[in-house]
């Protein structure tokens, strides 16, 4: 079933909608949230919650690109799941050390001071990751959006892990660069 009819049986109040949604995208979001938890329960309770939240906010919301919608709930579910079981516990998870690098050049929420200058933020990431040539993009995507781990990365676009993290490097450098150029950080 096409996206556009699945959303219209959201706005519809149509049950059929959870079930359509299931049947196409339920791989997709549980890839999403096995990789951030890497526990089989938690992640299949994290993509039955996304169910749940995108009935509760489709209406009034209407995504443009369901799966991206699906995908980003899923994701902030998962890593919310994941903060509260790991609050006392710091291990050397992909999870931890992805947001660790990112954080080098990202400033903390509770840094920024207010709605517009997160705003300002996602506008600068999304052109920011536009401007990139694709193959770097989506490496910079699987580590900081999908938190596949370095050897996976490597494996899927057939480089060596030396390399993989160089270009990781590079575009955590070039995306401070362009941050502390537009006065974010």
């Amino acid at each position: 079933m096409e996206d556009s009819n699945i959303i219209t049986l959201f706005f519809n109040r149509d049950e059929q909608a959870i079930l359509e949604t299931q049947k196409k995208y339920e791989k997709y979001c549980y890839s999403i949230a096995y990789r951030v938890l890497n526990n089989r329960e938690d992640a299949e309770e994290c993509v039955n919650d996304t169910y749940l939240t995108a009935w509760n906010v489709i209406p009034p919301q209407f995504p443009k690109s369901l799966s991206a919608f699906l995908g980003r709930i899923t994701r902030n579910l998962s890593l919310k799941r994941y903060r509260d079981a790991h609050r006392q516990k710091r291990g050397e998870h992909t999870v931890l050390l992805s947001l660790d690098e990112l954080a080098e050049c990202i400033p903390a929420s509770q840094t920024l001071q207010n709605e517009m200058q997160q705003k300002e933020l996602s506008a600068l990431l999304d052109t920011f990751l536009r401007m990139l040539p694709p193959e770097e993009r989506n490496v910079f995507l699987r580590r900081y959006w999908y938190f596949d781990p370095i050897s996976e990365i490597a494996k899927r676009f057939g480089y060596g892990e030396s390399k993989i993290k160089m270009m990781l490097f590079r575009t955590r450098k070039k995306l401070y660069e362009k941050l502390k150029q537009e006065e974010l950080i």
